[in-house]
């Protein structure tokens, strides 16, 4: 865990492909690289942006800490706090939540024997629940790192867990470390 910005390096392949993102943006306009800034960190430091990790984006874009903190903490997509090797979201909107979603949801916290928002004890899952994941034709629906998982039951749910439980290759988010290549 880091102290502060001054601890946070990012690897060579994660800086290449930062500086090649931000000189995509006008001068003055590198703050438009902010979102992809954040899926960087979040990959590169254990899957979640401490604030050591934000306040070292905001000093590579030179913007404001608040400004990067507040980015991060409205969008679902960053985790603000550790997370497990695999993020479990189940979506809860309308057409989810009509077809089953809240059932879904109960049924993982008994399963793995936690709440949404906390994380199994192995450190294998975390559990949370999102906005619309845009899969209202196969509700109730969740995901694991890219990958959704539809018309969810709960013998389903058990084949899914089984399986992210018995893949142990890396952590499965939004954006893993192989995609950080410049």
């Amino acid at each position: 865990m880091y102290k502060d910005k001054s601890e946070v390096v990012f690897s060579d392949d994660a800086s290449a492909l930062i500086q090649k993102i931000i000189r995509r943006y006008p001068d003055g306009r590198q703050k438009s690289a902010l979102l992809p800034l954040l899926h960087i960190a979040q990959a590169e430091f254990g899957g979640w942006l401490s604030a050591p990790v934000m306040d070292k984006v905001a000093e590579i874009l030179n913007i404001q800490s608040i400004e990067v903190y507040e980015v991060a903490s409205f969008y679902s997509m960053f985790n603000l706090k550790p997370v497990g090797r695999c993020v479990i979201e189940v979506c809860r909107t309308g057409p989810c939540w009509l077809l089953g979603a809240e059932d879904i949801v109960k049924y993982l916290e008994k399963k793995l024997n936690i709440k949404e928002g906390q994380t199994t004890a192995d450190g294998v899952f975390t559990l949370k629940t999102v906005e619309c994941l845009a899969s209202c034709g196969t509700a109730p629906m969740m995901q694991i790192g890219q990958t959704y998982h539809e018309h969810l039951t709960c013998e389903k749910v058990d084949e899914v867990i089984d399986h992210y439980k018995n893949n142990t290759e890396g952590t499965i988010s939004h954006w893993s470390k192989d995609k950080i290549k410049a």
